[in-house]
């Protein structure tokens, strides 16, 4: 990722420290590196062609679209709308509405429109939003009309695109077959179905992965390729977006975008222009673009305002290296990727549960006989532990590229989950009992602090982070990687602060606590770094919990419901930063804020809610959470029957532990109830600490102390041990 990001996080951070009140503003003009602003008034080309992906663009298959490929900026296009698959319908009234739509119920092709004089009308176009609730539809047509600009449609899509509120556009023409005049409309909207009709049948999109064959989808990308030739020469000085728009069945992909300006010169690199990316704040990415952009970009470059629901940027494009062949190359992998990662999640997340079950059973059986297990025992909750850092370091390496790339994404994974367990347990470290906790818990947090600090190239089309093929989130701290996060980062400077209590600098170690718990929570929420609200909330009262039980203070059920409110309240000031700067610049935080402002902030809550409940029936998921709260909470109430009084060895040794793995819950738990991701944040929490919290106690039982009994005093604490 481009240096830039770096500059941003480094702006949010002092601005977190300092309070300044410009920093929001600088640290959006830092966000992405601005090229020239686009004339007011240039004529606009939207070439669509739904299912369109990178591995469709040949020279050989594609002449037409791999010349112009040279030509332009590329990138990727996610196309999610709210379907988990987006028919063409759903994408061009996306573009009509500016924001993520769906017509509901069958959804394949648009509409015919019916003629009107030069122009057509969408039949029942005020049925989208009196029946199917889209308010926004028509928001680009009737904004370019407002301001006097003329709309010509080239296909029933492009018609959906371009119709004001009305359901009419000026100009209309059912192919570009008969398109005699080109420059009649100042924008202009192209459908060209070829790819994505077969895969259409009456009024529904296929529900298998692929209906075509290679030869006949390849037949299919030369036809649409011959049409887009047809008039390309003929589009004068426009500047023109091409777009995948839309999935061609039931497994999304990412799609081709390119952007062609007239002033932009040759983007192969070899040309007399540099190599050039796609990209958007929106997604953050230097190569990755959403639908509602094209909205946006059309508004910009024509010179009109865009009305305030939508939710798209314009496109900005960024200089790169590398020949046509490469850039396409890495696009496809990119989709490569992310198909890889959304067809393994699940896998990944039961082997992950079953393994999680399997430790605490095989656990609770070894240390009741305190025999030669306990080493195994501990060597497998350090490796359990290594797992989630290691879905992220696993993007280090060029996986992705590889033949098999969901063996080789499992393989390094294991493999670098093993070296993380070999350097825990064999470092100089390793005689502590905190020492592999330490380990382990800080190379979790400097890798996830560092993502954030980096624009989140490792989150991104990560096992435990997300893609932009599902199209969840795009950038910053999604909500699995803030439980991972929140975990380490707490129980790193209770470890720290063991030690500083051990020598009497008590008032140190709450200030510690207190610091590096602000620091990585405001950038976990910082818009444009980690861009996360729920986790604001959460991350404040596990901060506040460890801080108070380390300093040796109680905590109530009242101190907690305060701390609660607080991250409310601190998590709703960023956002109000980031809603007064310009809406191009802003984040789903500042979004929201305006949400609250006009009152349709409901439905939102609504969604989440009922996401966030549903995580409570998953099977992935809820075992974890089951399994580990059974083991800790026997564990503590029961240890010489249960851990062999592991937990109280090692909270008698290391007291300020205790702190740590409270705090961790405690933003665990508040994280399920606040995020829509529910029960994955709680179990990520306790996959994390529990098992090193355990490993810790093995060591101090190694040591040789008595077991305590329940509810009696430990052996006194030894400074060394620590």
């Amino acid at each position: 990722m481009s240096g830039t990001w770096v500059k941003r996080a480094v702006v949010a951070i002092v601005f977190g420290v300092s309070a300044a009140a410009s920093a929001p503003a600088a640290a959006a003009s830092a966000a992405f590196a601005a090229g020239p602003a686009p004339a007011a008034g240039e004529r606009v080309v939207l070439v669509g062609i739904p299912g369109l992906m990178w591995s469709d663009v040949t020279p050989a298959d594609t002449p037409n679209l791999w010349r112009l490929a040279g030509e332009s900026a590329l990138g990727s296009l996610s196309v999610r709308a709210v379907r988990k698959d987006t028919c063409p319908y759903d994408a061009w009234l996306t573009v009509s509405a500016g924001v993520r739509s769906a017509v509901g119920g069958a959804c394949g092709m648009a509409p015919t429109p019916e003629a009107a004089g030069e122009g057509a009308v969408v039949p029942d176009f005020s049925w989208l939003w009196e029946v199917r609730e889209q308010r926004d539809a028509g928001a680009l047509g009737q904004a370019l009309h407002a301001a006097g600009r003329t709309t010509m449609a080239v296909g029933p899509g492009a018609a959906l695109a371009l119709a004001d509120r009305e359901g009419r556009v000026d100009v209309y023409a059912p192919s570009p077959a008969e398109v005699t005049q080109w420059s009649r409309g100042d924008v202009v909207a192209v459908e060209i179905p070829d790819l994505v009709a077969p895969y259409v049948s009456g009024d529904r999109l296929s529900d298998v992965p692929e209906r075509l064959s290679a030869d006949a989808r390849r037949a299919a990308a030369r036809a649409a390729d011959t049409k887009l030739g047809s008039f390309l020469p003929r589009l004068g000085s426009a500047t023109v977006l091409v777009a995948g728009l839309s999935d061609h069945g039931s497994v999304p992909h990412l799609r081709a975008a390119m952007l062609h300006s007239p002033d932009s010169g040759p983007g192969s690199g070899t040309g007399g222009g540099p190599a050039r990316t796609l990209g958007a704040r929106s997604t953050h990415r230097d190569d990755m673009i959403i639908v509602p952009d094209l909205t946006a970009t059309i508004l910009a470059r024509t010179g009109v305002a865009a009305p305030p629901a939508v939710v798209g940027v314009p496109v900005e494009t960024h200089a790169t290296g590398g020949s046509l062949d490469e850039r396409v190359a890495a696009l496809r992998t990119a989709d490569v990727a992310g198909q890889t990662i959304r067809d393994m999640t699940g896998v990944f997340f039961t082997t992950l549960a079953v393994l999680q079950v399997v430790f605490y059973v095989t656990a609770f059986l070894l240390l009741r006989r305190r025999g030669g297990g306990l080493p195994a025992v501990r060597a497998a909750a350090v490796a359990l532990a290594s797992i989630p850092v290691s879905t992220y370091l696993v993007n280090l390496t060029p996986w992705a590229r590889t033949a098999q790339p969901a063996v080789t994404l499992f393989a390094t994974i294991a493999a670098i989950a093993a070296a993380l367990t070999v350097a825990a347990l064999a470092g100089p470290w390793r005689r502590g009992v905190l020492g592999p906790l330490t380990v382990i818990a800080a190379a979790t947090a400097a890798v996830l602090l560092g993502d954030l600090l980096t624009g989140t190239p490792l989150q991104l089309n990560s096992l435990m982070g997300y893609t932009g093929v599902v199209g969840a989130r795009y950038y910053g701290l999604g909500n699995i990687p803030f439980a991972l996060l929140a975990t380490a980062v707490l129980l790193v400077t209770t470890a720290a602060a063991d030690r500083l209590v051990r020598a009497g600098r008590k008032a140190v170690a709450v200030a510690l606590v207190a610091a590096l718990g602000a620091f990585a929570m405001l950038l976990d929420g910082w818009p444009g770094v980690g861009s996360d609200f729920g986790g604001v909330i959460a991350f404040v009262p596990g901060i506040a919990v460890t801080a108070l039980i380390v300093a040796g203070r109680r905590v109530s059920i009242v101190k907690l419901g305060a701390f609660c409110a607080a991250g409310g309240v601190l998590v709703m000031a960023i956002a109000y930063l980031d809603y007064l700067r310009p809406p191009a610049s802003q984040t789903h935080l500042g979004r929201f804020v305006g949400q609250v402002a006009d009152g349709t902030f409901l439905p939102v809550i609504s969604r989440k809610l009922g996401a966030m409940l549903s995580t409570l029936l998953s099977p992935n998921l809820m075992p974890v959470v089951l399994a580990a709260f059974a083991f800790l909470v026997f564990a503590l109430l029961r240890p010489g029957a249960a851990s062999a009084g592991v937990l109280p060895i090692a909270f008698e040794r290391a007291p300020m532990l205790r702190a740590g793995l409270l705090g961790a819950l405690v933003s665990g738990l508040v994280g399920m109830l606040v995020n829509d991701s529910g029960a994955a944040v709680l179990s990520m929490a306790l996959a994390l600490a529990v098992p090193l919290v355990l490993s810790a106690g093995i060591r101090a039982l190694q040591h040789g102390e008595p077991v305590p009994a329940a509810g009696s005093p430990g052996p006194p604490a030894s400074p060394a041990a620590a």
